[in-house]
């Protein structure tokens, strides 16, 4: 059996696969119709311009499809391996929101672009980076509970790393944004597509979009973490009927059905 047949290990690797592929995608599309400056353009830049937005919009959606796969199941493991735990099962009801909210912005991302819909472009990638750090966060905190009982320190420590270069990242991202964006470059800054190294705020767009590729960079990382844990998990759908027909009339009892849900049981 190979390492991703194994338990539901393929949801984070599909995850990280696919949405590294939306972006070369976009990335090659956008360059090759020079819609884009090759050297380090925003993530959103490359999905801005048809026909590459439309490759980008609807891989996108398929990402947010998969991250929200990726987090149910990991909260439902957490909850499995720690069914009395008041302060772990608080951290993992807070974490599959925070995951499911960062999994809408991206989606908001994918489908409203930042020359059409400036506001709620920049508001899903708020609730993406913002509250997709927080979560990585989040789990981390749960990996230090959950060690060594659990699983062993290396875990921890890899996901930690992942999480001081996501902050580390944002905090560039943030700062260097802030003054791009504070009306001393000019007021064409937010729509512009194309940067010469005499445009002033050049460096510090350089630095705003070296920190995006960073910090999604480190999203990848940390969701590769979940590889080992996925492959010792699976999940059951249970189909509870009502009666042996579909007509208004009383319940009788039948059997359930169980049937395995995307993976064997291990």
């Amino acid at each position: 059996m190979w390492w991703f047949q194994q338990g539901l290990s393929f949801l984070p690797s599909a995850l990280v696969i696919w949405t590294a592929a939306a972006f070369i995608f976009s990335y090659i599309t956008a360059i090759t119709l020079h819609h884009v400056d090759p050297a380090l353009p925003y993530i959103s830049d490359t999905g801005t311009v048809a026909p590459e937005k439309c490759v980008f919009g609807a891989m996108l959606n398929f990402t947010a499809v998969l991250c929200v796969a990726t987090i149910y199941v990991r909260y439902k493991q957490v909850h499995a391996l720690n069914p009395e735990g008041n302060c772990v099962i608080r951290l993992n009801k807070a974490g599959l929101v925070l995951g499911l909210l960062s999994c809408l912005g991206l989606s908001l991302v994918a489908n409203f672009q930042k020359t059409t819909f400036f506001i709620v472009h920049v508001c899903g990638a708020v609730l993406t980076f913002g509250m997709g750090s927080l979560y990585m966060f989040v789990q981390t905190i749960l990996s230090y509970q959950m060690q060594p009982k659990i699983h062993g320190k290396q875990v921890f420590w890899i996901r930690l790393l992942a999480v001081v270069w996501c902050g580390v990242s944002a905090l560039s991202m943030l700062t260097c944004s802030s003054l791009l964006y504070s009306g001393k470059f000019g007021t064409d800054v937010v729509q512009k597509l194309h940067w010469n190294p005499e445009d002033k705020g050049y460096m510090l767009h350089m630095v705003t979009t070296a920190a995006e590729w960073s910090m999604s960079f480190s999203f990848f990382g940390f969701f590769l973490t979940y590889i080992r844990d996925f492959q010792k998990i699976s999940l059951r759908v249970e189909t509870n009927l009502h009666g042996l027909t579909l007509y208004d009339t009383a319940p009788c009892p039948v059997n359930d059905e169980r049937t395995r849900l995307l993976s064997r049981d291990l």
